[in-house]
């Protein structure tokens, strides 16, 4: 239905990764662009991963690492093409109907209201009619999802959003600056106190008891305070698998939105 609408994604984490996958079942042929090293967290449910696994499938979807070339033929595959493109120069061949920043960034690193005929930026850092067509709520809470086609979304406010009363404990951070050498895995449960990972042979020790439901790729370098895993404390280790309440919502938002662009763009109703 919407197969002569292309969409690039600029991002391959797990919240872009939410949208990408409710816009490729919706019909939309969907291309992500990623940085050479992706900096993920929630790598098992990420197509980012497929930087570091060649393929990777989230809730029944495959992405693919690819070069420009090969875009479309894994695209007539079924699949979604993950291209190593941080400036988004593919958009220059491509010319996407639609691009959805979903970097996360909490700034806008270069996305322009005039780059494709509809952009969606997610969360802080776009003003709707400025430098994008539409906004999309990122924070949790009652707002989560909602678009804003006039404005902004609800400044950074550096405390991650509530699950059951924990915020900033279930969230690891770097130490310092180094490399990551991993103690445990995703899925793993742990223990308030228990080693997690490492940074330049800092122990970073768990502050919660719970499931490590994102974490970091061994080997790479970050810098002080970054995020670096996140324990979720309801101890579900399928949740490590599929994709959050979270992202479902934002991802919803976001086919609203094009649904309401497209139709101002066409001049017709879908």
């Amino acid at each position: 239905m919407f197969s002569n609408h292309c969409v690039i994604v600029k991002g391959g984490g797990d919240i872009a990764t939410a949208v990408a996958h409710k816009l490729h079942r919706a019909g939309f042929p969907v291309i992500i662009t990623e940085l050479e090293k992706p900096m993920m967290v929630r790598r098992t449910v990420s197509f980012a991963n497929s930087v570091y696994e060649n393929e990777w499938t989230v809730e029944g979807v495959t992405s693919v690492l690819s070069n420009e070339e090969e875009v479309d033929q894994i695209l007539n595959a079924g699949k979604i093409p993950v291209v190593i493109d941080p400036a988004c120069d593919i958009c220059k061949r491509i010319k996407p109907t639609i691009i959805i920043d979903a970097i996360m960034a909490k700034e806008n690193l270069g996305t322009l209201l005039e780059d494709a005929p509809i952009v969606i930026g997610l969360g802080p850092g776009f003003t709707a009619g400025i430098d994008v067509d539409a906004v999309i709520e990122t924070k949790r809470g009652h707002d989560l999802g909602k678009i804003f086609f006039d404005g902004e979304a609800m400044p950074n406010t550096g405390v991650p959003g509530d699950i059951e009363g924990y915020t900033i404990e279930r969230v690891l951070r770097s130490p310092c600056e180094g490399v990551v050498k991993n103690r445990a895995e995703i899925g793993s449960m742990v223990k308030r106190g228990d080693i997690i990972c490492e940074v330049d042979q800092v122990p970073v020790y768990a502050q919660i008891d719970g499931v490590i439901r994102g974490l970091i790729k061994d080997g790479l370098k970050v810098s002080s305070k970054d995020k670096i895993g996140d324990i979720d404390h309801r101890g579900e280790i399928s949740y490590c698998n599929s994709i959050s309440d979270k992202g479902r919502n934002i991802a919803g938002g976001v086919l609203e939105a094009i649904l309401i662009l497209l139709k101002s763009i066409e001049g017709q109703v879908l």
